[in-house]
């Protein structure tokens, strides 16, 4: 057996042999994987934080957004790129570290990387700001005066590891508000922010310095390997942006001084509408498809992720038909982009989930009852009592309720608001709009073409925030100051 062993992370400054490396250890069939990641002292993170910062004074700050965008898309189209050295390692080992399906990690890599071309991430910088020339220096302010837009003094981002690359999102915000940003890996998916720093530091030599990837041991670190270092850097930090879990991030503000700006990411559950007018023989079958792969992508580990599908009654194809259709498509992608092995507790979670189902519904009756085989790599549940929304297992588990009207859903799920961001609706374009109205006014931050659910677009305003808006202070040279300063010009006598 052979074992190959990948040093992880990105240090500007610090030599191999000065930083101690842990070992993390990955495995999918015959392939083993080391990553060793790195466990740096106090004094070790602080002199990072002062190189990163000194970097992005001197490069980052004094570079054009244009520059920054033509940057990362000669990286993107690298990474889109199957022959580049970059790509290959990405699709050799993320489904290693992820347990995913290789053809699964391909084609989502693709995808993903696809919406932060050069064209896109424009779009991503005008979505947030009116006139982008804010990040570049002070421009005319509708009301009078100038302002002009400035990226945090240092930026942490904490990762999590549930969809792989997905550091790649807030790694390109930081430098497109040209923040000196530090970010600590994940340890389920260690591997793709240093691959990405060190491939920008190929493709724009002068952005080598200005970001760093780390790595610790837990979410906050409050204890065990790399704690004090990373007490060294939360306490440098003015902006921390952070996924995972709702505990884990809890615990992570807890720790920050109330003067860091803490921008959490955590549990959220999306769910999808199906109306009459997409139910018909033709359609209901093609709509059922693209719900699963909205089921099937990542297994459900992202956000965005369906949890249910509310089906609507009255048209030529019953909500238990649309659930029949979509166990199929679920067994067909089984085929094509295999579940990957779930450990003990996982498949514990996915059969106490499919006891809970069974439990509610008495013998013979049909009222909630799962579709398929009882060992099938999926479950489908489907109910015609309108329930209320809540996380399935996960691991291509769904629910199906058959409901009278559509209405009827968002009460329904407006009980779960906080936790409420992606809804994805087949339906036609007056109740879309309509629908769309009284989901935002639940809760409801997006909403997607089932099928779109789980691949958002560049510059979506996750979790109803702005993106890039929320990462900068405005300053301000009101008129006053304009108007004042028109005696001392040299021109005033």
């Amino acid at each position: 057996m052979t074992i190959t062993r990948i040093t992880a992370g990105y240090l500007p400054g610090l030599r191999d042999d000065e930083v101690q490396w842990h070992v993390l250890a990955f495995a999918q069939g015959s392939q083993r994987l080391e990553v060793a990641v790195p466990v740096l002292t106090a004094a070790q993170m602080q002199a990072l934080v002062e190189r990163v910062r000194a970097a992005a004074d001197l490069q980052l700050r004094a570079m054009p957004v244009a520059e920054i965008i033509d940057a990362i898309d000669r990286a993107i189209a690298r990474l889109l790129d199957r022959n580049d050295a970059y790509r290959r390692d990405a699709e050799t080992w993320l489904p290693v570290v992820s347990g995913y399906d290789a053809d699964m990690v391909r084609l989502g890599l693709s995808g993903f990387f696809k919406t932060f071309r050069a064209a896109q991430l424009r779009r991503f910088v005008a979505e947030d700001f009116a006139n982008p020339g804010v990040l570049d220096g002070f421009e005319p302010a509708p009301k009078g005066g100038a302002v002009r837009a400035f990226g945090p003094d240092l930026l942490v981002h904490s990762w999590a590891g549930n969809v792989p690359a997905l550091s790649l999102w807030s790694l390109l915000c930081g430098l497109l508000v040209k923040a000196p940003s530090i970010g600590k890996l994940a340890s389920a998916e260690p591997l793709f922010a240093g691959w990405f720093a060190r491939l920008l530091a190929e493709v724009h030599p002068p952005l080598a310095d200005c970001l760093a990837v780390v790595w610790w041991s837990g979410a906050g670190g409050e204890t065990g390997l790399g704690a004090e270092g990373a007490a060294a850097l939360y306490a440098q930090a003015d902006t921390v942006l952070a996924y995972g879990g709702n505990a884990s991030l809890d615990a992570l503000r807890r720790r920050l001084p109330v003067t860091t700006r803490f921008l959490p990411h955590g549990h959220k559950l999306g769910f999808g509408l199906v109306g009459a007018q997409a139910l018909d023989a033709l359609k209901a079958p093609a709509v059922a498809r693209l719900a699963a792969w909205d089921v099937m992508r990542y297994d459900q580990q992202g956000c965005y992720s369906p949890h249910v599908f509310y089906v609507e009654r009255g048209a030529p194809v019953s909500p238990r038909a649309f659930a029949d259709y979509l166990a199929a498509e679920l067994a067909n992608l089984q085929r094509r982009f295999a579940r990957r092995a779930l450990d003990l507790e996982e498949g514990a979670a996915v059969a106490k989930w499919q006891q809970s189902v069974e439990w509610r519904a008495p013998a013979g009756d049909g009222e909630d009852l799962l579709i398929g085989p009882a060992d099938a790599p999926w479950s489908v549940a489907y109910s015609d009592s309108l329930q209320p929304l809540a996380p399935t297992a996960l691991y291509r588990t769904i629910a199906v309720v058959g409901v009278d009207s559509l209405d009827a859903v968002v009460p329904v799920v407006a009980a779960q608001r906080e936790f409420l961001q992606t809804a994805g609706i087949a339906a036609a374009p007056e109740t879309l709009y309509r629908l769309a109205g009284l989901l935002g006014a639940a809760g409801v931050t997006r909403i997607s073409a089932i099928g779109a659910m789980s691949m958002p677009e560049a510059g979506w305003h996750h979790d109803g925030r702005f993106n890039l808006l929320d990462l900068v202070r405005m300053t301000e040279i009101e008129q006053s100051a304009e108007i004042a300063a028109q005696p001392f010009a040299p021109y005033a006598d």
